[in-house]
């Protein structure tokens, strides 16, 4: 949840802020760096929800922070360096007092300097034979990896890294030829026009290709890293500072705002996805409904992008290891070129996924609606809204609770006799907009309490009467369901005016962040960049956070991502749950949870699909529990059979139909007839929920809701 800093609160800050913040124009990189730490620190101290002493203790978590972003598999420090920096363990709180630049310095050097020599050992083991008969092993978990002792063990190590590169690029050419024989043999079944020219690629021969792609992307790789602007480290130290405080407090260079505003703004031209760093690796995020990505069929959230080729002329560029920003930027670009993405499927299948850059505008996060009929030709309406939107500053600008307001209208002119409103992957957004989303379901009241870092609780209302509809209610959620998502379903769920159901809880994030441009505390014209920091936290009516707890489904059901560790409770510095004094409040109803929820549990004890869903999270939960890789051979080809035998048992998971019906209205079925991409993002949306087994079951639950 984001907002800006009112005007007024500012005002109380300017005071301290001229005697404490100020400084003298920097007249170089070091002296902005040494300002933007000091300015961060006391920033940090004096408007953070709870601030923490700036002492040793903090300056060993900071230490620990960096090191792992900084170098996440311990591949290129060795351990005398290690050692050499640990001596600065408990100096660096000191150092983000008096914006000493000393420790940043050392390490951003010897980083460098590491680079370069691992550049040419990677080119001198790549020129010499690679033997894969030797039964190593290369660890894949960060908390297992060490640092190199020797000069020997260092070199051993990249060996095997880099031989573990030249065996993923193998089986890239294994699944590429797989694929080509798996379409032409389609072909001769259906007896069609065979275009297709198989020529099997010896061993030898794909081995020596792959060697020399490892070469020329490492190669790549090395150069690029060098050629990173200072700011982009200097972030990730200052980032080691913030988030120690809390993870959702950071420090954006200009470059890395101006990112965040695009993306919040909603038009970004590019494939429409969101990229992660995680343990080293960049993995997809939540791809947006309509936009290349998704429309592609080929890319799913968790995939590792290992490759990015930016335009077909160019080369592609290995991403393995690159920060979030610079594989960004690779994929972004003109409306209406390619731009192909290699991914590594969690079956550890390799991919290469091409697709046409498009503008992703802010309409593909606002709410929209379809009725599914039943069997019985009852009908029910069904909301997916992405996120609590809302265009500040724009006269007459779209938001999310004047969406949900049409289409809850729209529904109800088609009669139908319940409302489903799905929050699945909703991050959150207005805060304001919660209370005039539930102002459509029930008469005014308070949805959320939230507290100041002094302990001021202020209770938030919903204020202007506006029911659209007062029937049967139920809220979808997933682990992604986050901030105002989970303060809406807290709230429906509290006063019993519907029923959540959907993973057994929601992603647990209950803070409030605002932005604080640093230069406001400078007298400066220069960009600084900006601080994002926690303000306040959020409470239920009832006193409980929702932070790390997230919402708890009145009737929970299990999806993919159930055994995964996503949540704000998996996070080291994630502030902790606590509650306060409930806020007065009037049950609206009383569902009758108990008997749904027996029903659901009988439901999905006997479906087949559900099961199966159920064996693919433990799946993927056990390959993430996977600490190491086999490089030998015959053992490593023989776990990718193995990954791609389970993978293709759930395959059944993709072309499942869950058999509802769904019917658009008579403005849309006319607009389908007429604009062709809006009918493609109708057509694929419903594909997408045709395959949905928890939209069945709570189709099946909003029926017999009383």
């Amino acid at each position: 949840m984001l907002k800006k800093i009112p005007l007024i609160a500012l005002l109380v800050f300017i005071p301290l802020s001229t005697m404490m913040f100020c400084h003298n124009a920097p007249t170089n990189d070091d002296e902005k760096f040494s300002t933007i730490m000091k300015t961060i620190g006391r920033t940090l101290q004096y408007i953070h929800f709870s601030p923490k002493a700036i002492d040793d203790s903090y300056s060993k978590e900071v230490f620990k922070t960096y090191m792992q972003s900084l170098d996440p598999m311990k591949r290129y420090f060795q351990e005398k360096d290690y050692q050499e920096f640990k001596k600065y363990e408990l100096k660096l709180d000191d150092y983000l007092n008096n914006g000493d630049l000393t420790f940043y310095k050392l390490t951003t050097t010897r980083l460098f300097q590491r680079m370069d020599e691992v550049d040419k050992l990677s080119q001198k083991l790549l020129a010499s034979p690679l033997n894969f008969k030797e039964n190593e092993k290369l660890v894949v978990e960060p908390d297992d990896a060490v640092f190199a002792k020797s000069s020997s063990e260092y070199q051993n190590e990249w060996k095997k890294y880099i031989k573990y590169s030249v065996l993923q690029e193998v089986q890239s050419l294994n699944m590429k030829e797989e694929a080509r024989k798996e379409k032409k043999d389609s072909i001769n079944r259906i007896k069609g026009v065979d275009s297709i020219t198989l020529k099997p690629t010896t061993t030898d021969a794909k081995i020596s290709k792959s060697i020399a792609e490892v070469k020329s992307l490492m190669a790549e790789s090395f150069r690029r890293s060098k050629k990173r602007m200072e700011i982009d480290w200097f972030t990730i130290y200052m980032n080691a500072y913030t988030e120690v405080f809390d993870p959702h407090t950071n420090y954006l260079s200009p470059k890395s705002k101006e990112d965040f505003d695009m993306m919040f703004g909603g038009r970004i031209t590019g494939i429409g996805a969101i990229i992660q760093e995680k343990k080293g690796y960049l993995y997809l995020g939540s791809l947006t409904v309509g936009a290349p990505a998704w429309k592609s069929k080929q890319l799913n959230e968790g995939d590792k992008i290992l490759k990015v080729k930016s335009a077909p002329n160019k080369d592609a560029v290995n991403v393995v290891g690159m920060l979030n920003d610079e594989a960004v930027r690779l994929i972004r670009g003109p409306k209406g070129t390619k731009v192909t993405l290699t991914v590594e499927k969690k079956d550890g299948s390799i991919r290469d996924v091409t697709m046409v850059r498009e503008e992703v505008e802010i309409e593909d996060t606002f709410a929209k609606s379809i009725v599914i009929e039943d069997e019985a030709g009852k009908k029910y309406g069904y909301i997916n809204l992405p996120s609590f939107n809302i265009e500040v500053g724009k006269e007459n600008g779209r938001n999310a609770s004047e969406d949900v307001r049409a289409e809850l209208i729209k529904l109800k002119k088609q009669g139908v006799s319940g409302i489903i409103l799905d929050l699945r992957n909703n991050g959150g957004g207005s805060l304001t907009e919660v209370g005039d989303i539930l102002a459509l379901f029930m008469p005014p009241s308070p949805y959320v309490q939230v507290k100041e870092s002094g302990g001021k609780i202020s209770t938030l209302k919903s204020k202007v009467p506006d029911i659209v509809w007062n029937g049967p209610l139920l809220l979808m959620q997933n682990e992604l369901s986050a901030s105002a998502s989970e303060i809406l379903a807290g709230a429906v769920s509290d006063y019993g005016r519907g029923v959540v159901l959907g993973s057994p809880q929601s992603y647990g994030k209950g803070t409030v962040q605002a932005f604080v441009d640093l230069n406001r505390f400078l007298g400066s014209s220069d960009d600084f960049g900006s601080l994002k920091l926690t303000i306040q936290k959020f409470y239920r009516i009832t006193g409980e956070s929702t932070q790390r707890k997230g919402v708890m489904a009145d009737i929970p059901l299990k999806d993919i991502f159930s055994r995964s560790e996503i949540g704000e409770r998996y996070s080291d510095y994630a502030l902790p749950w606590d509650k306060i004094a409930p806020t007065q409040y009037t049950l609206y109803g009383k569902p009758n949870i108990a008997e749904l929820k027996a029903a659901t549990e009988t439901r999905m004890k006997n479906d087949v699909q559900y099961k199966l869903i159920q064996e693919a999270a433990e799946w993927r939960e056990q390959m993430d529990k996977e600490k190491e890789v086999p490089l030998q051979w015959d053992s490593f080809f023989s776990l990718m059979k193995s990954r791609k035998q389970k993978s293709e048992s759930f395959k059944s998971l993709e072309s499942y139909n869950n058999g509802l019906k769904f019917v658009s209205d008579a403005a849309e079925l006319e607009r389908i007839k007429k604009d062709e991409v809006f009918a493609k993002k109708q057509e694929t949306w419903k594909k997408a929920i045709q395959r949905d087994v928890a939209l069945k079951e709570a189709v099946l639950t909003v029926r017999n809701m009383k």
